[in-house]
């Protein structure tokens, strides 16, 4: 899980770390409710990411899902067709940018909770990613916190292996940006808990500096 004010890079790490597992050999599909698949590939081009070869070899998926267009009836209702696309699930790792906007326009989720109740309706979707987690899939989901309270998020951040925060400081003369490791499950030693980083056109993200907090 990554999580993040709108704005502050999560989608464009979620596209560094797309590129990186295909030049690995991973598949992985890619669902966004923010770019169509035009300004995606605009955006990669310009960070120098080459993702269109695993685009053409269908190792790289990317998949547009619209929850702000029309009028409500027209509303597709993403997130019960995604818990019904097995094909899409059978990628090594499915990128879900930003999965918070489902929580928050997706009128399947307005449903289970007015039924459920808001606890009930996420762990059903928890039951479900776990699910597909077994199969040997990793889902990876951007999450931004504005208009979602805790008692949505807390529950999905206690389950993830890995929870990432980033922070952007603007106070100064330059943009900050910080990849914070909240967890990081698996580790042999310790994780560096914070993670400084630019965003360069034609060269992508760059580290600029790892701090490890004792805790």
């Amino acid at each position: 899980m990554i999580e993040g004010r709108h704005g502050v890079g999560k989608s464009t790490l979620a596209g560094r770390l797309a590129y990186g597992l295909c030049e690995q050999s991973h598949t992985v599909t890619y669902l966004s409710t923010e770019r169509r698949l035009g300004r995606f590939l605009d955006q990669m081009r310009s960070l120098s990411y080459d993702i269109q070869k695993p685009l053409l070899r269908r190792e790289f998926i990317y998949l547009f899902g619209d929850l702000t267009g029309g009028e409500m009836d027209d509303n597709p209702a993403l997130l019960s067709r995604l818990e019904g696309a097995q094909q899409l699930w059978q990628s090594d790792v499915v990128i879900l940018d930003t999965f918070s906007d489902i929580l928050l326009y997706d009128p399947t989720v307005a449903a289970l909770t007015s039924a459920h109740g808001q606890r009930q309706a996420i762990q059903r979707i928890i039951s479900f990613c776990r699910q597909v987690i077994a199969t040997g899939t990793t889902i990876v989901l951007l999450v931004s916190p504005i208009g979602l309270p805790d008692q949505t998020l807390n529950p999905l951040r206690a389950v993830a292996d890995v929870l990432l925060n980033i922070t952007v400081d603007n106070s100064g003369s330059r943009l900050r940006r910080e990849i914070n490791a909240r967890r990081f499950a698996g580790m042999g030693s310790q994780a560096a808990d914070k993670i400084g980083f630019s965003i360069r056109p034609n060269t992508g993200i760059v580290i600029n500096t790892r701090k490890a907090v004792r805790r």
